[in-house]
């Protein structure tokens, strides 16, 4: 298999003498991972719709408050 990547990419990745065929796997097997999750999500979400019904308008709301402090929290570094 061939893989294209743009000229400024390709002069990146020689700069710092990085693996392109390592990272591209990495970077495969993550967004194949995470598209898996998303699938799997959808599909825990219509379970528990089906189960207990759909969030009212005040849930909703609690839900994006909720979201939205999350996504201005620092992320902490795993080790």
């Amino acid at each position: 298999m061939q893989v294209y990547l743009p000229d400024d990419l390709y002069e990146l990745l020689k700069a710092r003498d990085l693996p392109a065929s390592e990272l591209l796997q990495k970077a495969v097997r993550a967004e194949v991972r995470r598209l898996d999750l998303l699938a799997e999500t959808e599909r825990y979400v219509a379970d528990l719709v089906a189960e207990v019904g759909p969030p009212t308008a005040g849930q909703r709301a609690r839900a994006l408050v909720v979201a939205q402090r999350l996504t201005r929290r620092p992320r902490r570094k795993v080790s």
